[in-house]
């Protein structure tokens, strides 16, 4: 009998099979949705549905960078046993590789690996490695130079922290000392131009307040406020940050003492905003062994 593609989409749903395994699955059990599943469960690709509840918030940034273009993309696991996966690393620095060629996390999920959408490849993933992963973000930057760097690297490229920056002019040494630079200030964005607008004035309003407290006149508090609020931008600022690697100069002097501009960055840390359950050592161990 003919399979649709809706009965697809519904085992898909119910068990977290690839596509292609879902539809092999209806095709040999002539579209019986139960016999369906119960043939998923017995090829073992059926696990990722048992697992899609648990928390991802370990895994793995990749980073690559070539010609003008450098990726940063973080795919997440449940534990640290299977980042340190070879299996699993492989799997995410291909997916790295396929991210050079899309603008978007949308598309990086949709576009092909190896004959399978990137999403279908890391459903397969789960039922063979038995915990449950996500393909979580990727960022993007491009420039005349680009250069990456890599925080807690468990593997060319992988690691916990990874940063890309891209400019005009200098070299890829400088971009590099950059990319360490972001990785350990974490700034909010390049300059003030395109910092937050939400954040600059909840900043403002905080330090408004603060300095209301303190009974001084209103003309007296504007002055307070504008040479606080400068201070905010040289803490969170890139370019007005004090360079990590001559704490004599801003990044902004630097990278003009190198001859370059910096035009973009990306810093992507593993689980940044992920709320993520409290465990012993002793029960994360536990989990990983009995899968």
């Amino acid at each position: 009998m003919a399979i649709t593609a809706a009965q697809v989409k519904e085992l898909r749903d119910q068990t977290g099979a690839g596509m292609m395994d879902a539809k092999k699955a209806l095709t040999e059990t002539d579209g019986d949705m139960e016999a369906a599943v119960d043939w998923l469960r017995t090829k073992g690709l059926a696990k990722a549905a048992k697992k899609s509840g648990r928390t991802a918030a370990e895994g793995l940034v990749a980073v690559k960078a070539d010609g003008g273009t450098a990726v940063a993309v973080e795919v997440n696991s449940e534990t640290d046993f299977v980042a340190r996966n070879a299996e699993f690393q492989e799997m995410v620095g291909s997916i790295a590789g396929v991210a050079m060629g899309v603008d978007s996390t949308e598309a990086l999920a949709e576009a092909d690996l190896g004959g399978k959408a990137v999403k279908d490849v890391v459903t397969d993933k789960v039922a063979t490695i038995g915990e449950n992963m996500a393909l979580r973000r990727m960022a993007k930057v491009e420039g005349d130079v680009v250069a990456s760097y890599v925080h807690g690297a468990v593997a060319d490229g992988m690691g916990k922290i990874g940063v890309i920056v891209a400019m005009t002019g200098g070299d890829a040494a400088f971009g590099k000392q950059v990319a360490m630079h972001v990785a350990a200030t974490n700034p909010a964005s390049l300059s003030e131009d395109d910092l937050d607008q939400t954040l600059v004035e909840r900043e403002k309003q905080v330090l408004t307040e603060q300095a209301r407290e303190s009974g001084k006149p209103d003309a007296v508090i504007e002055k307070m406020i504008v040479g606080r609020m400068k201070k905010y931008f040289e803490e969170v600022t890139l370019l007005n940050q004090k360079f990590v690697m001559n704490p004599d100069v801003t990044v902004g002097q630097a990278a003009k003492d190198a001859g370059a501009t910096i035009t973009g960055f990306a810093r992507v840390e593993v689980g940044e905003g992920i709320e993520k359950e409290e465990e012993d050592f002793a029960a994360e161990v536990a989990k990983t062994m009995g899968g």
